[in-house]
């Protein structure tokens, strides 16, 4: 499993975290951006990791701003990718499951390390199930199809 991820300066802590934690269950990932707390734009890192998810150059991407909805809003932009903001572990799998979301948004003023941490581990762990929510991210992608031309 490769992961792509990203932050602006308000998510650069939690993002640090979630670093050691990939490091300790040994799973691949490249950080993006941004290396420090200085202030910068969600965007720039949004895109990046949206790109590169949606090349299917990595598994999945996680990213993390100050509330996660700047940088989610950013993300759902390049077309293929399904960010999904979650704050709870119940939201991390059900998108995994129901709209096989692969980027996982995180907000660092909204949720603590700790509860982040398992969300991310719900996330990466969850399986899309397919069957009648293949149509639903069919109908997505149709949506996109139209304005993105």
């Amino acid at each position: 499993m490769k992961i792509a991820l990203g932050s602006d300066h308000g998510g650069f802590r939690l993002k640090s975290e979630i670093i050691k934690h990939l490091k300790n269950k040994g799973i691949e990932y490249n950080d993006f951006g941004t290396l420090n707390e200085e202030s910068c734009d969600y965007s720039d890192f949004a895109v990046q990791v949206a790109e590169a998810v949606a090349a299917k150059e990595y598994d999945f991407g996680i990213l993390i701003c100050g509330t996660g909805i700047g940088i989610s809003i950013a993300a759902n932009k390049v077309p293929g990718v399904r960010a999904a903001l979650c704050s709870d572990t119940f939201s991390a799998h059900a998108t995994r499951e129901h709209n096989d979301a692969n980027i996982l948004a995180l907000g660092e003023r909204i949720v603590g390390a700790g509860l982040a941490l398992d969300i991310v581990d719900t996330f990466l762990n969850s399986k899309f199930e397919g069957g009648r929510h293949q149509k639903r991210i069919d109908k997505i992608a149709d949506i996109e199809k139209k304005y993105c031309k």
